[in-house]
């Protein structure tokens, strides 16, 4: 039995004796079709020998891959029984080019790796810098509708051409396939976009998920917003003669925050940003890290450097982003730079809330006893309260409120203002 034929694709290894001739193959078919498969234990012709296999015969071989290609790419090594013989088959994909082997570079031509000129190298490090890896890469799933996205293009007033929709919004890679944008932008996909709210200031127990995937990753967007906004509570503070309403949190940095995430994400890694609601704070965490070339003071600038910009000009359209680059200088005068947890691989924004809607599990709130914290939570909701009414309420004697009263007031947990009859109450914790 033969497996076929080597082609631009494809590479066969009589054994791993000659895994360093395939992981420069790896290396010239990512470059050219960001794509490979080498096997192990078959012959250029596609006679099968099978391959022996030792306890670290696979670990091997995805360490010396690890080390040899730069940018560094995990591969999937697979045992395969073929024809009743071992064959390993080590899969690769990758759209961050140029791939280099051994600190060299190659492309793939027919069934041959060829090493690249300084010409040509330089060529395909402008191409891929100029290239959207969304539109460039094919979709997995080819069978997709867009029922959802001309509903929106719609219900923006934008004109709807039925016959060249797709083509106009670049839908489609050079080869006529839907790219993994258009797999994105489809009513049906595998994209989970999740809002976890959790109990306490870290992640040991969920209260709530909300799942807002598997559609439009626009119309997802937008109900992220609005699950968002209708959280976003406000409270009214009384402070002398003026009343205050004040939100949980800044919703239009929240917003610059989540739509940055959704249209900055690298999407190549299929892993989408999410937002996680603590008891203090919110975080939006997306992944790929800065654009290429773009360095931490050029970002907090407000210099815009799109890691998808035909998703951009989709979002531009629907109204969704603005390319003036006042999100991020937005976010920075609100909260400050500490609102950004920047990594190689990860964008973490934190919002904290406001004050007056933390959680009253502070150590000082929790320095008090059972009546103080139950006169000091009754305080908080009933600020023009009288004394009477707090022992009436609180099922305190009136000698006891008046000594908790002070001691709240000496250590910084309230204060009254106005007269004693017309006065009221402010909670400061």
């Amino acid at each position: 039995m033969k497996l076929g034929h080597e082609t631009e694709l494809v590479e066969f290894k009589k054994t791993t004796g000659e895994l360093k001739e395939g992981i420069v193959s790896i290396s010239s078919m990512l470059n050219k079709h960001s794509d490979a498969t080498v096997y192990f234990g078959i012959k250029n012709n596609g006679e099968i020998l099978g391959q022996e296999i030792g306890d670290r015969t696979l670990r091997e071989i995805s360490q010396m891959i690890a080390t040899s290609i730069k940018p560094q790419i995990i591969p999937t090594i697979s045992l395969e029984l073929i024809d009743g013989c071992n064959v390993i088959k080590v899969k690769a994909q990758g759209s961050e080019k140029p791939y280099s082997a051994f600190g060299r570079y190659y492309i793939r031509s027919a069934d041959e790796d060829r090493e690249l000129s300084p010409i040509e190298l330089r060529k395909i490090m402008q191409e891929n810098e100029n290239s959207d890896i969304i539109s460039t890469k094919a979709a997995d799933n080819q069978n997709l509708s867009f029922t959802q996205l001309k509903t929106l293009f719609a219900t923006k007033g934008l004109t709807v051409n039925e016959s060249n929709f797709e083509q106009n919004l670049g839908l489609y890679n050079r080869d006529g396939k839907y790219n993994l944008m258009a797999e994105l932008l489809a009513d049906k996909n595998n994209i989970s976009i999740k809002v976890v709210t959790f109990k306490g200031k870290d992640k040991r127990e969920i209260l709530k998920r909300n799942e807002y995937g598997f559609k439009s990753l626009a119309l997802s967007m937008d109900q992220v917003l609005s699950y968002m906004e209708a959280v976003n509570d406000t409270k009214v503070i009384l402070n002398s003669h003026q009343r205050e309403e004040i939100k949980k949190f800044d919703f239009a940095v929240f917003k610059e925050a989540w739509q940055n995430a959704c249209l900055h994400t690298k999407w190549s890694f299929l892993n989408p940003p999410a937002v996680y609601i603590f008891s203090d704070r919110i975080e939006i965490i997306s992944t790929g890290g800065l654009a290429t070339g773009l360095t931490k003071e050029e970002f907090f600038k407000g210099i815009s450097r799109p890691v998808n910009s035909k998703l951009q000009k989709i979002f531009g359209q629907l109204g969704y982003v603005e390319q003036t680059g006042h999100g991020i200088p937005l976010i920075v005068s609100t909260y400050g730079k500490q609102a950004f947890e920047i990594s190689e691989n990860f964008i973490n924004v934190v919002i904290p809330f406001n004050r007056d809607f933390t959680e009253r599990n502070d150590e000082g709130y929790k320095s008090l006893n059972d009546a103080q914290k139950k006169l000091y939570a009754y305080l908080k909701d009933h600020p023009y309260t009288t004394i009477k009414d707090l022992v009436s309420e609180c099922g305190i004697s009136d000698g006891y409120v008046r000594k908790i009263l002070t001691f709240l007031k000496e250590n910084g947990y309230i204060k009254h203002e106005g007269s004693k009859k017309r006065g009221f109450w402010i909670t400061l914790k």
